[in-house]
């Protein structure tokens, strides 16, 4: 009997109608976590010129929410694979919608802090909108569309940095805080619209349900899907002993391997899909990515600091003093508008290079051309400079992380990749725990070389890791 698997079908029905509507809901996911984010950059002077609290408070009051997603990260990842998608992506989203409406109404500088804490946690679960959409990408073209799909991160910064120069200037600060989470609430009233991964489906072993999903992209499509019935098990035999070595295969998961995983699963949850994760066939990749989603968080969320605090940095410094009191102006909004655009040069580089040279090449190229734009910073530049060498740092430093983001869930097989891309993206939420205290402590302090200096070395680190992966996945298959 003729059989095909959930890559077969894709490849078959190509992307169509389907896949454009999974990529505006997941694409609205990233859009509501890259708002919450850039709004950091934003309330911290505010709240605190209002509460007069110190600077050390105000880049804490970044870290808490990174730290806030650095659990969520872990724990949304945990829950996706074990109980679906769908579930990670709703119990996320109501989470963040509900702290952040309720942090507008703070109190004062501890509550605030707090509730902005379990943000993070809820924004922790945004990685699994692009392990979702992923999932039903055919293989040939996954690298392009997930550079689309980063599109709307570049969205989502672009409007809050509009947003913020609107309301900021007209209301205040908790008004900013509503409407940033206006964006996640509008994803409740289309859940029921959205579907499981039929990905997840086979690996759980739910068949006929993988089975439905696939016909309704059949329709929606207006496509066929191949002759046979669904299976999880590719005919192919895989040597066990080339699995010693990633870069012969990603990994294949056959029907006995899926049902070791979810029995284990089931007995010790996310205790044994760590253990999957630091197995000899995936060590490597592990530890190499944990690496680099640090170094990658580290250096993004550094630049969208930097662009607020340099130059208030400079001028202080200049005038002789540590820190002085800065207002709130349009010059600001607008530097922090245009280095925002700079992501649009950055993921159209990045969309063609990474079918060009591939993941890793892509990576490595982007982070060392971010080194060499982040270089002259180290001695004080005027205005324009300044902004210039941050919008080119800030390009390829999007660039990267977008392809880092594609080749995390390419490289996992469909039984621990949430849980693997969750726990990678909770190590870089370190990285942007501690951005602030590089970006916002050291450049208050007058320590502008030895804060681009630190940059300089994390981003060249970064880019011997992407070197050093094992596995290269453009036009592989997803397991």
């Amino acid at each position: 009997m003729e059989t095909y698997t959930t890559d077969i079908a894709l490849s078959a029905m190509g992307f169509g109608k389907f896949q454009a509507l999974v990529l505006v809901y997941a694409g609205m996911g990233w859009v509501a976590e890259s708002m919450e984010l850039m709004l950091l950059s934003f309330v911290g002077p505010l709240v605190r010129e209002e509460w007069k609290i110190s600077a050390q408070d105000e880049s804490l009051l970044s870290s808490v929410v990174f730290f806030g997603m650095l659990i969520g990260a872990c724990g949304w990842g945990f829950v996706s694979d074990k109980y679906g998608r769908r579930t990670g992506l709703l119990f996320s989203t109501l989470f963040t919608t509900g702290m952040g409406f309720i942090s507008a109404l703070s109190p004062n500088y501890l509550c605030l802090m707090a509730l902005r804490f379990l943000v993070g946690i809820g924004l922790g679960g945004s990685h699994v909108f692009s392990s979702w959409f992923l999932e039903f990408v055919p293989a040939q073209n996954r690298g392009t569309w997930m550079i689309v799909f980063s599109f709307f991160w570049t969205l989502g910064t672009v409007l809050e940095a509009s947003l913020a120069w609107v309301v900021i200037s007209a209301l205040n600060w908790r008004w900013l805080l509503v409407f940033t989470a206006i964006p996640c609430f509008l994803l409740l009233p289309f859940f029921g619209t959205t579907p499981e991964s039929p990905r997840y489906l086979c690996a759980q072993n739910r068949m006929s349900d993988a089975t439905l999903v696939l016909e309704r992209i059949a329709m929606i499509n207006q496509a066929a899907l191949p002759p046979g019935i669904l299976t999880y098990n590719h005919e192919r035999e895989v040597d066990h002993s080339t699995l010693a070595c990633e870069t012969d295969h990603l990994l294949p998961v056959r029907d006995k391997e899926c049902t070791d995983v979810n029995a284990m699963s089931s007995k010790s949850g996310s205790v044994a899909a760590l253990r999957s994760l630091l197995s000899r066939n995936l060590r490597r990749s592990t530890l190499l990515l944990w690496f680099a989603f640090y170094a990658n968080s580290f250096a993004y969320y550094g630049l969208v600091l930097l662009t607020a605090q340099l130059s208030n940095a400079n001028r202080s410094c200049a005038s002789g003093l540590r820190y002085v009191k800065s207002e709130q102006d349009t010059s600001l909004y607008k530097d922090t508008f245009i280095t925002s655009l700079a992501e649009i040069p950055g993921l159209l580089v990045s969309a063609v290079l990474v079918e060009w040279l591939g993941r890793k090449a892509t990576m490595w190229c982007l982070l060392f051309t971010c080194c060499g734009f982040l270089g002259p910073l180290v001695l004080h530049q005027s205005e324009l400079w300044t902004t210039g060498l941050i919008f080119g740092a800030r390009a390829c430093a999007m660039g990267s992380y977008t392809v880092l983001c594609l080749y995390a869930p390419e490289v996992y097989p469909t039984s621990v990749r949430s849980t693997g891309v969750g726990i990678a993206n909770a190590i870089g939420r370190i990285g942007g725990v501690v951005c602030p205290l590089v970006a916002v402590g050291m450049l208050r302090s007058c320590l502008q070389m030895e804060a681009i200096v630190v940059f300089e070395v994390v981003l060249c680190l970064a880019a011997v890791a992407c070197m050093l992966f094992p596995v290269e996945t453009k036009g592989r298959d997803m397991n």
